[in-house]
C-alpha cells in the first residue's frame, strides 16, 4: 500500500525534500502501525531538511519528529488496533521515519496513549514544543518553585516552548516575564499569560561579571549562550533554571558562581530520551494544565505539500506559535 510522505534525500552534499508516493513495506521495522492523522514543523525538522545541522543520519528519511494517530496493527501487548496514540522524539526524523506521512511503523514502546479530553490534533498543536515546555514545568516544580517564590522568566516566549510555557505557567497561578525579539507580539503574549514583556536584548549581550540582582525564582529558556548565562545570573537563591533549547548558541560563558554562592540549579531538558514514566506524567498534566482555548490563538494548520514552502522561515525567526500538519488534507 503507498501512502503520501515527505522525503528526505541527499545527493552531492545537498539535501532535498519532496512529496511522494511511500510504499508501507518500505517503512522502518516497529512492531506497532499507525495511521498518522497529525504532525507538525519544529525548528529541528526546518534543520534537517535544509541539512542546516546533521540532524537526520541515515537518507533517504521522513522527517517528523513527532505524530498523532491512530493504531491500526499492534504487536505489542501494551497497544491494540483503536488506541489513540502520540509520539514525541526518540529516532524520529534521525534514524526512523518520522511524523510527515500518513502512516508510520515504530516499537511500542515509543508511544504514548493519548489522555481523554486531548484529540489527535490538540496534540500536535502541543507537539514536541508543548511537551517540552510541560516537562520545563516539571522540572520547576521538582527543584521546589511555586507561584508565590517570585516570577518566572521564558525565554523565545514566541516560539513553540516559550508560548506554550506561558500558557501552562499562568494557568498554574506563576507570574511570568516573557522575553522576545518581537514586542509588536505583546498582545499575543499577554493574552497567553504573559505578565510582563522584555526585550530579548537585555539578555542576549555578553556578561561582564558573574551575578546580577536576584530576580527570577525560575526560568525556562530555549536559548543558550549569553541568554542562558545572564538568565543564570539574575536567578534567586535556590531558584531553578530549565535549560531546553540553544536558539543563540550552544556555549555556555558563565561560572559557578550562581550554583555555590546562590544555590541555583541548572536543569538540563531533553524530550528526545525520556523515560516512559516521564512522558506519560508530562501528557497527563497537559491535559489538566494547559488551556487548549488559549493554545487555539497560536495554531495554524498546513497540509503536507504546504510544509515545503513554510520549514525555511523556522530558521528566519519568522514563525509565531505552533504549525500543525494535517497529513491526510
Amino acid at each position: 500500500m503507498k501512502f503520501n510522505a515527505l522525503l528526505a534525500t541527499k545527493e552531492d552534499g545537498q539535501v532535498s525534500t519532496q512529496l511522494v508516493a511511500f510504499d508501507e513495506a518500505d517503512l522502518h521495522e516497529g512492531d506497532v502501525l499507525v495511521q498518522v492523522d497529525y504532525s507538525t514543523l519544529n525548528y529541528k525538522d526546518s534543520l534537517a531538511m535544509t541539512n542546516a545541522s546533521p540532524v537526520i543520519r541515515t537518507f533517504p528519511l521522513i522527517p517528523g519528529i513527532d505524530l498523532a494517530g491512530t493504531v491500526l496493527e499492534s504487536g505489542n501487548a501494551g497497544f491494540r488496533q483503536g488506541d489513540r496514540v502520540v509520539l514525541n522524539g526518540y529516532g524520529l526524523s534521525q534514524t526512523h521515519h518520522g511524523g510527515l506521512a500518513q502512516r508510520a511503523r515504530v516499537p511500542g514502546e515509543w508511544l504514548v496513549k493519548l489522555p481523554d479530553g486531548i484529540s489527535g490534533k490538540d496534540a500536535m498543536a502541543i507537539g514536541t514544543a508543548g511537551y517540552t515546555a510541560m516537562l520545563c514545568v516539571l522540572a520547576l516544580e521538582h527543584g521546589g518553585v511555586k507561584p508565590e517564590h517570585g516570577d518566572i522568566l521564558v525565554t523565545g516566549a514566541n516560539g513553540g516552548v516559550g508560548s506554550i510555557a506561558l500558557a501552562i505557567l499562568s494557568k498554574l497561578g506563576y507570574r511570568t516575564v516573557a522575553s522576545t525579539g518581537r514586542p509588536e507580539h505583546a498582545q499575543y503574549l499577554k493574552d497567553l499569560g504573559a505578565a510582563e514583556i522584555i526585550d530579548r536584548a537585555t539578555l542576549a549581550e555578553p556578561r561582564t561579571r558573574p551575578l546580577d540582582a536576584e530576580r527570577w525564582a525560575g526560568v525556562v529558556d530555549v536559548a543558550g549562550s549569553h541568554t542562558l548565562a545572564n538568565a543564570l545570573a539574575q536567578t534567586k537563591y535556590r531558584g531553578v533554571v530549565a535549560a531546553a533549547g540553544l536558539a543563540q548558541g550552544t556555549d555556555l560563558p558563565t561560572s559557578v558562581l550562581p550554583f555555590i554562592l546562590r544555590n541555583v540549579t541548572l536543569a538540563g531538558i531533553d524530550s528526545v530520551q525520556a523515560p516512559h514514566a516521564v512522558r506519560a506524567e508530562a501528557w497527563k498534566r497537559l491535559a489538566t494544565d494547559l488551556d487548549l482555548g488559549k493554545l487555539a490563538s497560536t495554531v495554524e494548520v498546513i497540509g503536507l505539500e504546504k510544509v515545503l514552502d513554510v520549514f525555511p522561515a523556522f530558521l528566519e525567526g519568522k514563525v509565531r506559535g505552533r504549525l500543525v500538519v494535517d497529513v491526510n488534507a
